[in-house]
C-alpha cells in the first residue's frame, strides 16, 4: 500500500467511525448548553485522534501476533490520561466475547450505548450529574477496518463490514 493509499484509508476510516455523530442525552437540552457542546467537541477530537493513531500503529507496526497490538498500547495510553485526570476512556467489547473480561460493558450507560451502536449509531452521549459535578459520557463505534485486526481477534472474521465490534467509552468533566 502506498503512503497516499494509507492516508486515504486512514481518512476514510476516521470519517466512518466518528464525525457524523448521533446525540442521545438525558439532560434537558444539552445541544443548547455551551459547556456540553465543548465537551462533545473534545470527545470528537479525541476520538478522531485515537482511532487514526490505532489505524496508523496497526498498519505500520503490527506484523504478527507477537507484536504489541494497538489495543494494548491504547489501553496503556487511556490509563495515563486517566491517571493525569484529563479524561477517562476505555475500550468496550460489543461482541459478547471480550478479548479481556475488563473490556465488557459496564451496566448502565455503556450497556445501553452498546445496544445503540449495534443498531447502527456511531456516537451515543449522555450527561450525568455526580456529587454536584456534570459529566459528559460518550461511546463511539469501533468497527473492524483492517484485516490485521483479525490477526489477534479471529472472532471478528465473520462480523459484517461496518458492524461495531466495540466502542471507546469516554467520561469527561463538563467544565462550566
Amino acid at each position: 500500500m502506498t503512503r497516499f493509499q494509507t492516508l486515504a484509508f486512514v481518512s476514510c476510516a476516521a470519517a466512518f467511525v466518528g464525525l457524523n455523530a448521533y446525540h442521545a442525552s438525558n439532560a434537558d437540552d444539552p445541544a443548547e448548553d455551551a459547556a456540553v457542546a465543548r465537551a462533545r467537541r473534545e470527545v470528537q477530537m479525541l476520538d478522531d485522534l485515537y482511532k487514526t493513531a490505532v489505524v496508523l500503529v496497526t498498519e505500520h507496526y503490527v506484523d504478527d501476533e507477537t507484536d504489541l497490538g494497538a489495543g494494548s498500547a491504547f489501553r496503556a495510553l487511556f490509563d495515563a490520561m486517566r491517571e493525569k485526570e484529563w479524561h477517562d476512556a476505555r475500550l468496550v467489547d460489543a461482541t459478547g466475547q471480550p478479548y479481556e473480561q475488563g473490556n465488557a460493558p459496564h451496566e448502565g450507560f455503556e450497556a445501553d450505548a452498546i445496544e445503540q451502536l449495534l443498531a447502527g449509531e456511531t456516537f451515543v452521549e449522555q450527561v450525568v450529574e455526580e456529587d454536584g459535578q456534570r459529566y459528559f459520557l460518550a461511546a463511539t463505534a469501533v468497527p473492524v477496518v483492517m484485516e490485521k485486526c483479525i490477526m489477534c481477534h479471529s472472532h471478528y472474521a465473520d462480523v459484517p463490514e461496518g458492524q461495531a465490534i466495540g466502542a471507546i467509552s469516554y467520561r469527561l468533566l463538563i467544565e462550566e
